[in-house]
């Protein structure tokens, strides 16, 4: 598996080099000191792209953002010391498959690179918490016929199913929930879910 290391600190650069480059499965093919170099060494073709977020001239959300777009195919593994909850769903969103604290020990971090290229999302257990207790001020602002939506995708239902039972075409339920996701500022409809299901618990109902 070929990986491409990127933060702004040479130290932390020449850590993870090593102690990733000591995994059999592993071969890191290069490093880079900021998002925008990122994307040039992009045709390299790497599997997995270790991501910070905080670096000069092009943060990492920008570029996965970009890397996303260009190259569908390689997977983005943010690797921050951030765990607000702002960046951590700007990251989701820019299209990452993971997101990782700084703290997670080599084996942690070896055992969730594996896990991103079969498929999974990987959350840190400290990152899973935050954005499963999602501040009252971001879920603020939704109209009722929204409300309704969310809570009718929180049971499972299709954008189908959602307009013949509130009567609307399945473009209008399409796009309000695009309206959504936006305020919200969530990823895709199982994050909506879990959001939904976070605020009825926290508010007794």
């Amino acid at each position: 598996m070929k990986l491409l290391i990127v933060d702004d600190d040479p130290l932390v650069c020449q850590s993870l080099q090593l102690l990733l480059g000591k995994e059999e499965d592993f071969e890191v093919i290069g490093v880079a000191l900021n998002g925008q170099e990122a994307i040039q060494l992009c045709h390299l073709q790497p599997d997995v792209i270790l991501m910070d977020i905080q670096m000069p001239i092009m943060d990492g959300i920008e570029s996965t953002k970009i890397i996303k777009q260009q190259y569908p195919f390689i997977l983005v593994m943010m690797l921050t010391t951030f765990q607000d909850e702002r960046n951590i769903r700007l990251a989701l969103q820019a299209g990452a498959e993971g997101y990782l604290l700084k703290s997670s020990t080599v084996e942690k971090m070896a055992e969730n690179i594996r896990a991103i290229t079969s498929g999974a999302t990987v959350l840190s257990p400290d990152v899973l918490k935050t954005i499963m207790e999602p501040s009252r001020e971001s879920l603020q602002g939704l109209t009722e016929r929204e409300s309704d939506i969310v809570e009718l995708v929180s049971q499972g239902l299709s954008n189908k199913e959602i307009s013949e039972q509130l009567y609307l075409s399945v473009g209008t339920v399409r796009n309000m929930l695009t309206i959504i996701l936006d305020k919200l500022e969530l990823r895709d409809r199982t994050q909506l879910a879990i959001y939904y299901w976070q605020r009825k618990s926290q508010l007794g109902k």
